[in-house]
């Protein structure tokens, strides 16, 4: 399975979301092609209604323990209530752009 489609289940089971989205971004870096190494997530949940930005990711962290340490090297978390998310007009910030280099930077 992929990390990807293991991580979408794992925030389904733990989230019970209402909106979610884990967006493969590797091809926006410097990896080979395939790779599943940079991880967009956008969740809305109820589960967040009480937790601080700190505590919502350290929720997903928590989730998706065994993919970071694997071929993970990067996730951008974008976490919600339903409430925040309708007051977003239901959409979450690009991510930003790859700072890192290229190996064929000169």
């Amino acid at each position: 399975m992929s990390a990807i489609k293991s991580i979408e289940i794992k925030l389904k089971t733990k989230l019970d979301p209402s909106h979610l989205e884990v967006i493969n971004e590797s091809h926006l870096h410097s990896v080979e092609p395939g790779r599943e190494s940079h991880v967009r997530i956008v969740a809305v949940s109820d589960k967040f209604e009480s937790l601080n930005l700190v505590k919502r990711h350290q929720l997903i962290y928590a989730e998706v323990k065994e993919e970071i340490d694997g071929p993970i090297h990067a996730l951008t978390l974008h976490t919600f209530t339903p409430k925040e998310w309708i007051d977003k007009n239901e959409e979450a910030e690009s991510s930003p752009d790859c700072l890192g280099g290229s190996r064929h930077d000169e």
